[in-house]
């Protein structure tokens, strides 16, 4: 896109020209669209953030906090890839708190419930400590909810080979707990 036309849609955020607006929703929409419901996101996920993105750039617009290197268009889309990183991570975050609130010691389990739960816990520990000392790092940065580019640059990774050797390390200490004997035997109760 020529940085003319990029400064015309710039300033017609910025004064809220309403032929500028529809013609930017009318080309970003979809894309958002895609991306949020490609991450099971819902229609109004994809509203909500578009509306949240687009108050975003327009106040950074007008502070002039924004200094493009390409489209605002790609800006654009970006800051939204961005928000929605953040709410799934949130979310996770959320999801793996309700995790071990739900699987407190629940009093109403039988001793037998509660010495397999230990058990199976054990073997998860177990097999947890036997992985290389950078492979628990990059867990326990996942499970204290930081962004892949947070782990990545505490590893001194790029953020594709970080979310690679995250899958990689979890199918390996899945495959190794799912392996052990003693979880195959506590698996039948």
């Amino acid at each position: 896109m020529n940085s003319t036309k990029n400064q015309q849609i710039i300033d017609g955020i910025i004064a809220g020209d309403s032929v500028i607006l529809k013609a930017f929703y009318k080309k970003n929409l979809p894309v958002v669209k895609r991306l949020i419901q490609q991450y099971r996101g819902t229609t109004q996920d994809v509203e909500d953030l578009f509306q949240e993105a687009l108050v975003l750039v327009y106040h950074k617009l007008r502070a002039g906090e924004i200094e493009f290197q390409t489209s605002i268009h790609s800006y654009f889309i970006g800051v939204c890839k961005n928000m929605w990183r953040n709410r799934l991570r949130k979310k996770r975050m959320l999801e793996y708190n309700e995790f071990v609130i739900d699987n407190a010691i629940d009093p109403s389990l039988s001793v037998t419930d509660r010495m397999i739960e230990e058990h199976q816990e054990d073997v998860y520990h177990k097999h947890f400590r036997r992985l290389s000392d950078s492979s628990k790092n990059v867990l326990r940065l996942f499970f204290e909810g930081k962004s892949m580019r947070e782990i990545a640059e505490n590893m001194e990774y790029t953020e594709g080979y970080t979310r690679k050797k995250k899958c990689m390390i979890k199918e390996r200490l899945l495959g190794m707990v799912q392996s052990d004997p003693l979880y195959t035997e506590l698996a039948v109760y």
